[in-house]
């Protein structure tokens, strides 16, 4: 699939650039793409919930009333779950919500994501720009020029980092700026509208190609 690379000015450069079948062209396996969003959304988890049960709460241990003749049924702790103060039963504990995929699926997924965007024509190609200081206005006119709505979510990726790049979309809500190392699953699925920059192209087909 070959596709044109456009300057920040809207206007294409008049290059074209070749997505590698097996990672622009593959068709999509939902199930890799859930299985890896599951995983980088269990990630993030703290797993530090954590209520007291009836051995935990502080209270009296002493026996409320009788164990018969009371008129009621028999209770033996304050600390039981029926009572307010009480201790709760079956209530949250500390755990870890993380799991493991294997290196080869989670390319899967990512090859899949990245083919699912390619099929809904949802990929701008940039040529390589560079901002001399963080600007907000100049970093929003550049999706402006390519005709993209500003009710989008777009994921911008890069070869490397850039930090003037990623101060000026720091404030933008629904924008978001990644090196091509950092992507994720997620983060393609996520987005509405994907935009790379024309040298992570290279990277993604080497990092993701049948040869990575």
């Amino acid at each position: 699939m070959e596709l044109s690379v456009y300057k920040i000015d809207g206007k294409e450069s008049g290059k074209k650039i070749v997505l590698d079948d097996t990672v622009f062209g593959i068709a999509p396996n939902d199930h890799a793409i859930y299985l890896d969003v599951k995983q980088y959304l269990a990630n993030q988890r703290q797993g530090t919930s954590k209520t007291k049960d009836r051995g935990e709460v502080a209270y009296s241990t002493k026996k409320m009333g009788r164990q018969k003749g009371g008129g009621g049924a028999r209770h033996g702790s304050i600390k039981a779950n029926i009572y307010v103060g009480g201790g709760r039963a079956f209530g949250p504990q500390p755990r870890d919500y993380s799991f493991k995929l294997n290196k080869q699926f989670k390319q899967l997924a990512r090859r899949s994501a990245l083919s699912q965007k390619a099929k809904d024509d949802a990929i701008t190609v940039l040529e390589q720009f560079t901002m001399e200081a963080p600007k907000t206005s100049e970093f929003t006119t550049i999706f402006k020029n390519l005709s993209i709505d500003g009710r989008s979510k777009v994921l911008m990726v890069l070869p490397e980092n850039n930090s003037n790049i990623y101060l000026s979309s720091r404030n933008l809500q629904r924008v978001k700026v990644l090196t091509s190392s950092e992507l994720t699953t997620y983060d393609i699925v996520n987005a509405t509208k994907l935009v790379l920059v024309d040298a992570t192209v290279e990277v993604l087909n080497k990092q993701l190609g049948h040869n990575a």
